[in-house]
């Protein structure tokens, strides 16, 4: 077949037009289903910084199974293939960050051990553990965010439903397009699994956000419940069991007028962000 690119961009639309007319058929179901379908429809089709593009190995899409028949592997909060005790992070110029901030050092990143993140949120605190051998870089750059302040005082600008279930926070802008000024690649498990495939992403994940291959910054996004995604997303590590009483009780009220994506219901404001 033609290049990772063009197998990328052939499955998405194959199950674009898929997604597409099982909508028309199922508009005289119940509402359940169809907002299950048109969730799934916003993660092909929409939203600023959720471009599901594809990537990785060379495995023809062609042969791959219908994501939404199949049961979905949970994703596994280890790598099958360790990485060395310390990575180098290239973070590069992205442009104008949203709020003035430095690039995080990408030397000796360490690639082991964990570290305690807390959002203090005006509904409570979200506790999370962020594991540097999943995602070292990314993780890198959060602590690194969160010691510099650049997410204190911001909002969690979107929250989706149905099959996706997250909170999606670290736009100092509120509106879903900022970032620090700098991009970094993606990282687990991107570079382990098929590209091609969709999987769950449990509940309690936390992961970076992203718009294409490669442009990871600040945002990210907690999962109040399980998520249909494909392995496009880095994954920093998990909430803890505290941290997801308070990201349940937001999850629970919703999305702003009862849609499947868009402002959380009532407001997620980051107070400001502890480490260690």
């Amino acid at each position: 077949m033609g290049s990772n690119e063009q197998r990328r961009k052939e499955a998405m639309q194959k199950l674009e037009k898929e997604l597409s007319r099982r909508e028309r058929a199922e508009k005289t179901k119940p509402l359940g289903v169809v907002v299950a379908t048109l969730a799934i429809l916003a993660l092909i089709v929409g939203g600023i910084w959720w471009a599901t593009t594809l990537g990785g190995d060379d495995e023809d899409v062609t042969a791959q199974e219908d994501p939404l028949e199949q049961d979905l592997e949970p994703l596994s909060m280890s790598r099958a293939n360790a990485l060395p005790d310390t990575v180098t992070c290239d973070y590069a110029d992205a442009g104008e960050p949203s709020r003035e901030v430095s690039a995080p050092n990408g030397e000796d990143v360490p690639a082991t051990g964990t570290v305690t993140v807390t959002l203090v949120t005006n509904q409570g605190d979200i506790e999370m553990q962020l594991d540097r051998a999943l995602s070292p870089c990314a993780v890198n750059s959060m602590e690194h965010l969160a010691n510099e302040g650049f997410y204190d005082d911001t909002v969690c600008h979107r929250m989706t439903s149905g099959n996706l279930n997250v909170l999606q926070c670290g736009d100092p802008t509120g509106e879903g397009t900022g970032g620090p000024g700098y991009q970094f690649a993606d990282e687990y498990p991107t570079d382990e699994l098929n590209p091609a495939t969709t999987v769950t992403y449990p509940e309690a994940t936390i992961a970076m956000a992203n718009s294409d291959p490669g442009t990871n910054g600040s945002q990210f996004f907690l999962n109040y419940a399980d998520g249909m995604l494909p392995p496009a997303y880095s994954a920093l590590g998990v909430i803890t069991a505290d941290g997801m009483e308070t990201l349940a009780a937001i999850g629970e009220k919703g999305v702003e007028g009862g849609q499947v994506d868009g402002a959380p219901a009532e407001e997620v404001r980051i107070e400001r962000v502890t480490v260690g």
